[in-house]
């Protein structure tokens, strides 16, 4: 990568052009972090120059990502180099999205930047680091700290980098500097400008950084969480007993452990956020007990609806909301469980269930470490078990012995809605062990009399 970095400055340089490592690139160069296939650059050439000068490089692709926005995107194997034309930009409070326009000097490009640690650039021939805003020093102090002297002003320019700034804490494990932090709080509802889609992404980023449940935290204390699912705000103060004097029992201290604890994966870490979502709209006080009756099913509705407000794809929304509706069965898992029982939670939790055993495992959050073993050893056993129950089922698959036109052809009948009971129930017989699935004789057999008894 540096090769190519290292060659695309000289072409530039010999035409008079400026470019610089700038952003992520070079923080996390300076931060020892491993190094992405993927760099970003800055110049003071516009796109079309661009393209011009990286042709000698031979790049395998040339992606011009938006005119207005001056990035050229060349993809070099697995490597991608990103090149923006130096920007400034302009805030209209009516727009959703900034107002970017092209500069021609480096101060200026950085000084648009959102925060001290994102304000840094290196020159690639000779290593040097540009850094106006003691970027370098915050690094060290491990700080996120806007640029400049006004706050309030960065986020103006882009209401998004309200979100960034914890997602960045989450991410390098950083402590927000306190008057950038202070204009957190004041700037929050400016949130609700930004289009869904970018909110999204950007919790995407939180979510499976290494430091999710801080990121989560802050959006909650900094009151952004209000304006992106407002949902886990009320998870707050929900005791999941009578006697509150242990913590880990507050829905919302739970929550944040189960999301810590499971692996980082969007679906697992969005189904961690969301399984308990519901607790707060069902609790009820029985006996002298807490109880959550129906939280789960309550729960995968309104996780179908936080998703689809964030605009999540279908299919995404689908399996984390099966997740919600499905975790309760998975804790509920023990040793006598038959391998009918089994393969039907196989069966209804289709291809997300690596993600629900994951959950599962996740969600033993006991401060007592006998009761972790045993639960951690529960959700292990479940899982070689449905392990051995899909071989079985690659070997002998689970379906009805009698396919829907044998069932015509044994009752003389045409096609109709009495025949899909008949091949569910003898499916279901054969997904709890009772009827082999070749035994044609025994199925014949039980579908007369189920047929019988139905029609009475």
């Amino acid at each position: 990568m540096l090769d190519i970095i290292m060659t695309l400055a000289e072409a530039f340089r010999a035409q008079h052009k400026q470019l610089y490592m700038v952003g992520g690139t070079v923080r996390d160069v300076l931060l020892h972090r491993e190094q992405s296939n993927d760099a970003d650059l800055a110049t003071d050439a516009q796109p079309d120059e661009i393209k011009r000068l990286v042709a000698p490089t031979r790049p395998s692709a040339v992606i011009l990502v938006g005119e207005r926005f001056g990035t050229v995107r060349l993809h070099y194997g697995s490597d991608i180099i990103e090149i923006t034309t130096f920007r400034t930009e302009r805030y209209n409070p009516e727009s959703r999205k900034p107002e970017v326009c092209f500069g021609t000097r480096l101060e200026d490009d950085l000084l648009r930047r959102d925060f001290t640690i994102n304000a840094l650039a290196r020159d690639p021939l000779n290593g040097h680091i540009i850094d106006l805003f003691g970027g370098r020093q915050d690094l060290e102090a491990h700080i996120l700290r806007a640029v400049g002297n006004e706050p309030d002003k960065r986020f103006d320019e882009d209401p998004l980098r309200l979100l960034r700034a914890v997602r960045f804490a989450a991410q390098l494990d950083f402590t927000i500097e306190p008057e950038t932090r202070r204009s957190i709080l004041r700037q929050a509802p400016k949130l609700q400008k930004i289009s869904r889609e970018r909110i999204r992404d950007e919790m995407n980023k939180l979510l499976v950084s290494p430091h999710p449940a801080k990121g989560l935290d802050l959006l909650v204390e900094l009151g952004l969480m209000e304006w992106i699912v407002p949902e886990v705000v009320e998870l707050r103060g929900v005791s999941q007993q009578l006697a509150r004097a242990v913590s880990s029992k507050d829905v919302y201290a739970h929550v944040l452990r189960v999301v810590e604890r499971s692996s980082p994966r969007l679906t697992t870490r969005w189904s961690a956020l969301l399984h308990d979502i519901a607790k707060p709209r069902t609790k009820s006080v029985e006996d002298n007990k807490i109880h959550f009756f129906g939280h789960e099913d309550v729960g995968a509705y309104m996780a179908r609806d936080i998703l689809k407000r964030l605009h999540f794809d279908r299919e995404f929304i689908e399996n984390v909301s099966r997740i919600v509706r499905l975790h309760m069965r998975a804790n509920a898992y023990t040793s006598d469980w038959t391998d009918g029982a089994v393969r039907r939670l196989m069966l209804d939790s289709g291809e997300v269930l690596p993600d629900l055993l994951d959950l599962s495992r996740a969600d033993i959050t006991s401060y007592r470490a006998d009761k972790v073993s045993r639960a951690a050893a529960r959700v292990t056993e479940l899982a070689e078990r449905c392990q051995r129950l899909k071989e079985e089922a690659e070997r002998v698959p689970l379906k009805s012995p009698l396919d829907g036109n044998e069932l015509m052809a044994l009752f003389d009948r045409s096609p109709g809605p009495w025949l899909r009971p008949i091949k569910d129930h003898l499916l279901g017989l054969v997904i709890d062990g009772v009827l082999s699935p070749d035994d044609k004789e025994e199925a014949a057999r039980i579908a007369r009399a189920f047929l019988e008894k139905t029609e009475q």
